[in-house]
């Protein structure tokens, strides 16, 4: 399998897709999981990707996307929120680690944003650093709500879309690079019962709709 290091955006992208086609139809390659993979990642890293996303024990990205060692910077919370550390994460990736892509994965049935449009409805917001993570996630449900949505996986891919927006506003360094082409911005949610990925945002992707939203 070629070695992805220095991938464009949309060849990181292509890559990315192939492997959980691979994963899908049950013909995973493993690739970069063997102890010559270990030995030669041990001076230095140079993922193609950064993946934020959801701390769902069912999306482990290396297994979803087939890749091994190295080829993912992973940074995740619950419901894919974001703040500093997560900004600074994600920036570490691109700048430092040269990562030409970054992808934001959610997925259907999402706790955190049932549990935010539960609170929108009127019920309990969950105890402790919980709620916080519910009300961080909020706005999407209200945005989602305001367009007319009114099921859980429409609410789910409103997040995507804010999130990839949020992380290309509040990060100039991420704004600069995606403007220089060196970088693309996607989001991507996962369904858990195929195991298949469709596409709800993008940036900087050669083949994106100019509206940012997917096209297919």
């Amino acid at each position: 399998m070629p070695d992805l290091r220095w991938s464009s955006p949309l060849e990181a992208y292509a890559a990315l897709l192939e492997g959980n086609a691979r994963f899908v139809q049950g013909d995973r390659s493993h690739p970069n999981q063997d102890a010559d993979r270990r030995s030669e990642l041990a001076p230095r890293q140079r993922p193609f990707a950064v993946l934020f996303g959801c701390s769902d024990s069912r999306l482990a990205a290396e297994i979803i996307f087939d890749r091994g060692l190295g080829d993912f910077f992973v940074v995740r919370t619950a419901g894919h929120v974001s703040g500093a550390e997560v900004l600074g994460s994600i920036e570490y990736g691109i700048a430092v680690l040269g990562a030409p892509l970054v992808v934001v994965l959610g997925h259907d049935s999402c706790g955190a944003v049932t549990a935010a449009s539960d609170a929108e409805r009127g019920g309990a917001s969950p105890p402790g650093y919980i709620g916080d993570v519910v009300e961080r996630v909020m706005p999407s449900v209200l945005a989602a709500r305001a367009l007319g949505h009114t099921e859980v996986d429409e609410f789910v891919d409103e997040h995507i879309r804010r999130t990839v927006d949020g992380l290309v506003g509040r990060s100039v360094l991420l704004a600069d690079e995606l403007a220089a082409g060196r970088c693309a911005v996607v989001g991507l949610s996962y369904r858990l019962a195929d195991g298949t990925v469709h596409r709800v945002a993008a940036r900087g992707l050669d083949d994106e709709d100019p509206s940012g939203r997917s096209t297919g």
